[in-house]
């Protein structure tokens, strides 16, 4: 207990902890003598003594010095001297080298413990390439970078890219095996690395649809046994039997994959019956895929495979097992959590900054896409299923209500519902459509709002405008955000041409959904009836944008660039156009007026004819290109067009006119002179006609002429009469005098009254009646200033194509400017 000592309260507990031996005092070294004396001398650059003979130490003793004095280690400061001594004789050697002093250095040098004045370091002796150990690993090296480089290229859609750098990666795999076998190092050979090689120039293969170069490449992995579990590729090779329609050879595959996998791959084995299903659908053998989806079904149930099973039955009739796979479709669990996860509470706030976090990650992205399509599936096995189930479309439907709105998908019944009320428009039911969307107007706001959206749709088709209005305008109050809502209440706008308020609407219906393009579209619309050309145009262009393929869009750019008076933009527009509906007669006739207008006639009449070819019965096109081979002087060819334009409107004398007109100017006068006669039979009233007649038959020198002569001047007085009713009366009279002879009665008892009234019954008898083609003749038909086209006073037919508005209805103003309705 001597050496126990106790702890009291003044004593200091951490008292010596900072006391350190002087020796390894580093801080005063620059003002120790001895230390620098050592420094100076080579007495510090001596290697230390060792000890002569095995086992014999070296301790605190003294020690020789090259000057052969025997010297004992002190200092005045309490440890070993590391200087020179007193009488200046050279430092001894000690048994410890300083760090940084090597005796290899001159006497006197600077102190430089880091040996910074010796320069840099060497450089790094360069690795020796030439070995055949490193050549074969800056080969591999290549072969693994061609393989990323070759699957890079395939995710940026560079196909072709791809197979020509996995083929290239081929080559250097196998210069690198013949490489090694050379070496003597064939048993090292990277199994992976040709493995990798193989597997991508197939896929590639595949991607790039060579087929056969594909198969051979699977067929050699399969058939190397060296390769462990390479019987799964039949898979892709199945896959390659079933794009080539080749379905028997597929099915083979399949089975060997299936059996090369083991149960312990459940997952897999359910793909593969699953292909097995659909291949079997392919081939009609409907009763083979049922076995394959309702094992499927009864191991792994999901959506697709449910929904082939509904499918299969449909097609062999089983209304019974139908309803069963309905049910088990419906039942089938989606393993995804429920929405209400994703609402925030108010009171946790580092839960909610959870919650904000994974509210739209993929994983909740991917949650919903499967709900979606889980959703699309059954509706459209209910759309499906329901006219086949029962007697009754009706009937069946509501079974399918009925079994929905006892499964998870509740909110489905209402779209069901609505899905029924499409199905009897299809069907041209109208009533029971309105009769079925009228129910929802005491439902939740959502499924009010679609059903009055589609009332208001199907009053707008049916021209009842006010209808329209009013479900429009239940549809918005409903929902307010709907924008087919917002868009169908700016179509009854538009009809009735308050073109400012309907340029509201749409515009509110794209700030609700700036991806509504009927809403652009008929923004657009109202902008060009409003003449603000600019903006319609910077409308048609955003639109063009998203649909990048519409005909539509690219006519109404078309024809705003023609308003704005750029043909150049607009032909652009109108050649894509006929690049996506090649057949569109309406655009080609309007490149054909473009180009006429532009003067290029040979231009004109290659996209006139085009039309003509693909739509015949454009009068337009008809009356331009008769008038293009007038003017070229090719009267023949003139005369099928005229002639279809009679077929077309057979009441208008003037296309039968120029037939006859393009006879007689062909110098064929017979041909001429028969048809003038038939145009006579038909319109007896037609001054042209006669006045041709005359002229024919006095060159001809018939003897018809003065008959023709009095019909035409008869005729001309009639014309006369008409178009000037005061002088009615006295033409009648002096006509009634040369032509009529009047046989007064010898009734005595007959009053004068009733003597006028005879008179003037009788002179009106002798007008055409109403019956009679004159009064059917339009006031074209019958304008004495209207003369041959082909004659000497000819008039030249305009060769642009204008739009003509017919008296139907059903007739537009111009392609395209319909709204879109919801």
């Amino acid at each position: 207990m001597e050496h126990v000592h106790l702890a009291v309260e003044e004593d200091d507990l951490y008292s010596g902890y900072n006391d350190y031996n002087p020796t390894f005092d580093s801080e005063e070294l620059e003002n120790d003598v001895g230390f620098q004396q050592a420094v100076r001398t080579s007495h510090g650059r001596r290697p230390p003594m060792t000890a002569k003979f095995p086992g014999t130490p070296i301790g605190p003793r003294s020690l020789a010095t090259s000057f052969g004095a025997r010297l004992h280690m002190a200092s005045s400061m309490g440890r070993p001297m590391t200087g020179a001594v007193q009488d200046g004789s050279a430092r001894p050697m000690t048994a410890v080298r300083a760090a940084g002093y090597t005796s290899a250095l001159s006497r006197g040098s600077a102190f430089d413990p880091l040996g910074q004045s010796r320069g840099p370091a060497p450089a790094l002796e360069a690795k020796n390439e030439d070995t055949p150990e490193e050549k074969i690993k800056i080969l591999e090296k290549k072969v693994n970078d061609l393989i990323e480089e070759s699957c890079m290229a395939q995710s940026m859609g560079a196909l072709q890219v791809a197979l020509e750098k996995a083929k290239e990666a081929g080559r250097k795999e196998r210069a690198l095996v013949r490489q090694r076998e050379q070496s003597g190092s064939a048993d090292h050979i990277n199994l992976d690395l040709t493995y990798s090689v193989l597997l991508n120039l197939a896929n590639q293969y595949t991607n790039n649809e060579m087929y056969p170069e594909a198969l051979n490449s699977y067929q050699i992995i399969v058939k190397n046994k060296m390769f462990s579990n390479a019987g799964r590729l039949k898979v892709n090779m199945a896959n390659i039997y079933f794009k080539q329609k080749n379905y028997p050879k597929a099915i083979k595959f399949y089975r060997m994959a299936l059996d090369q996998i083991t149960n312990a791959h459940k997952e897999m084995r359910i793909k593969i019956m699953q292909n097995i299903g659909v291949v079997f659908i392919c081939m009609g053998q409907y009763t083979d895929a049922i076995t394959s989806f309702e094992h499927i079904m009864s191991e792994s149930p999901n959506i697709k495979t449910g929904f082939n099973l509904i499918l299969c039955y449909y097609a062999i009739g089983d209304r019974e097992r139908m309803k069963k796979a309905f049910q088990k479709l419906i039942s089938v669990p989606l393993g995804i959590d429920d929405e209400d996860k994703y609402i925030p509470s108010n009171e946790d706030t580092s839960s909610n900054m959870v919650i904000e976090a994974i509210k739209n990650d993929k994983l909740h992205q991917m949650e919903r896409d499967l709900k979606t399509l889980a959703e699309k599936y059954i509706m459209t096995a209910a759309k499906l299923i329901a006219p086949a189930i029962e007697t009754l479309f009706a009937t069946g439907f509501d079974w399918c209500v009925d079994m929905v709105k006892s499964s998870q998908y509740v909110e489905l019944a209402n779209d069901l519902e609505i899905n029924k009320a499409i199905t009897y428009l299809r069907q041209k039911d109208f009533n029971q459509a309105v009769e079925t969307l009228k129910a929802f107007e005491k439902k939740d706001s959502r499924v009010k709002s679609a059903a009055a959206t589609n009332l208001s749709f199907l009053y707008f088709l049916e021209k009842d405008y006010d209808q329209a209005d009013r479900y429009a305008d239940l549809a918005m109050n409903a929902d307010r955000y709907n924008p087919a809502a917002l868009i169908n209440k700016g179509n009854t706008v538009f009809v009735k041409q308050e073109y400012e308020k309907a340029a509201e609407f749409y515009k509110e219906a794209l700030r609700n959904d700036s991806s509504c393009t009927e809403g652009l579209y008929n923004l657009g619309l109202t902008y060009k009836r409003l003449n603000r050309l600019e903006e319609a145009l910077d409308c048609f262009l955003k639109l063009h944008a998203i649909l990048r393929n519409s005909s539509q869009v690219m006519y109404q750019l078309a024809s705003l660039y023609e308003l704005l008076e750029n043909p150049e933009q607009a032909i652009e527009w109108l050649m894509q156009v006929i690049s996506v509906t090649p057949t569109d007669a309406q655009a080609l006739a309007k490149l054909g007026e473009l180009h006429d207008g532009e003067g290029d006639k040979s231009q004109a009449f290659q996209y006139y004819y085009e039309s003509f070819r693909y739509f015949p019965s454009n009068i337009d096109v008809i009356e331009w290109l008769g008038a293009y081979y007038i003017e070229t002087q090719f009267c023949e060819k003139a005369i099928q067009y005229f002639e279809r334009a009679t077929l077309i409107q057979p009441t208008q004398v003037k296309w039968q006119l120029m037939v006859a007109s393009c006879y007689r100017r062909s110098g064929n006068s017979q041909k001429a002179l028969e048809t003038y006669k038939e145009i006579h039979r038909k319109f007896p009233e037609n001054v042209e006609c006669l006045r041709f007649l005359v002229r024919l038959c006095t060159d001809m020198q018939l003897k018809e002429v003065q008959d023709y002569a009095t019909k035409l001047k008869k005729v001309e007085k009639m014309k006369e009469i008409r178009e000037n009713p005061p002088t009615k009366i006295l033409l009648l009279k002096k006509i009634m005098s040369q032509q009529v002879c009047v046989c007064f009665c010898t009734d005595s008892g007959r009053s004068s009254s009733s003597t006028k009234g005879e008179r003037l019954s009788a002179k009106m008898r002798s007008l055409p009646g109403s019956n009679e083609p004159y009064e059917a003749s339009s006031p074209k038909e019958l304008d004495a200033s209207y003369v041959d086209p082909l004659g000497p006073q000819m008039d030249r037919p305009k060769t642009g194509v204008k739009k003509r508005v017919e008296d139907d209805d059903f007739a537009d103003e111009e392609l395209g400017d319909d709204l879109l309705p919801e």
